[in-house]
């Protein structure tokens, strides 16, 4: 087993601890088709990056605010199939709290929702669409994240699902763990994923002390 030392360890949220991926897809799926844009376009563009980035994209003459507003509503109540992926409990319990938060693009009140509904812990310092000027593949949500648990970026860990994100990782200085659950191991890498991994259930906590150790199971 492969052992990564850091400091603390950043998570992304959909995709990494939850499994939103069915009720996001319907979301926007909705959102594209009554805006008369491609649905497949549109959810493979939303996925990794704050909601507000894509309506602004498609709806460039748009109340952006209103629309972001409308699609955060119905994120909000559409939680069916909204899931823990494996692992991710177990980690988050070995973790000490204040070694790890999440850094996600959901608005604050999404992130909270999806996880209660998973049966997550919120995390007292996690990073949101709202507590940043500039969403994934830019360096600052994880500059934020690791600044907000006292750490360097280039002290943590990453990890991530999608090209964005790991892009948003590594430009922050971070080592990113990338699991394939979104997209297939080659965009990872070509993003600049460090390691590969299915999920959480292969990284265990080797070791808990001025420094973490992270076993990992499988890496490329």
């Amino acid at each position: 087993m492969l052992q990564v030392q850091c400091k603390a360890v950043l998570f992304d949220l959909d995709g990494v601890l939850i499994d939103s991926t069915r009720a996001v897809a319907r979301v926007w799926h909705r959102w594209a088709v009554e805006h008369g844009f491609d649905p497949e376009e549109v959810i493979a563009r939303a996925h990794g990056r704050p909601s507000l980035t894509t309506v602004r994209e498609y709806l460039p003459d748009a109340d952006h605010a209103a629309e972001n507003r409308e699609v955060e509503r119905r994120e909000m109540k559409d939680l069916e199939g909204v899931v823990l992926l494996p692992g991710s409990a177990r980690l988050l319990s070995e973790l000490p709290p204040d070694r790890w938060t999440i850094v996600t693009s959901c608005t604050r009140p999404l992130a909270e929702t999806r996880l209660r509904a998973a049966g997550l812990p919120i995390p007292a310092r996690m990073v949101t669409s709202n507590d940043i000027k500039n969403g994934k593949p830019h360096p600052e949500p994880y500059l934020t994240g690791a600044s907000v648990l006292g750490f360097s970026a280039e002290d943590c860990v990453v990890v991530e699902d999608v090209p964005s994100g790991i892009r948003a990782g590594k430009s922050a200085g971070a080592a990113v763990i990338a699991f394939r659950t979104t997209v297939k191991d080659d965009e990872l890498k070509a993003a600049g994923a460090d390691w590969v991994l299915n999920n959480c259930s292969d990284i265990v906590l080797a070791r808990r002390d001025l420094d973490l150790i992270l076993a990992l199971a499988s890496h490329p």
